[in-house]
């Protein structure tokens, strides 16, 4: 995967992000509260993932060119 992919890729996973936090802010159930915040947090460590991935591959890029 590239570094632009995978800044695609955390591009797409923010937008899922800022989804779900519409969702928490909408919400007054505390167990969809609770399910939305794990979502949070999980699309949170992909976009962490997905953004050191890139830096990875910038570094590698950068390095060969």
């Amino acid at each position: 995967m590239s570094a632009e992919e995978s800044l695609q890729a955390a591009e797409e996973l923010l937008g899922r992000l800022e989804a779900a936090r519409g969702r928490l802010e909408s919400t007054e159930d505390p167990q969809q509260a609770i399910e939305v915040l794990q979502e949070l947090a999980e699309l949170a460590k992909q976009i962490e993932v997905e953004l050191q991935r890139a830096r990875s591959e910038a570094e590698i890029d950068g390095a060969a060119g």
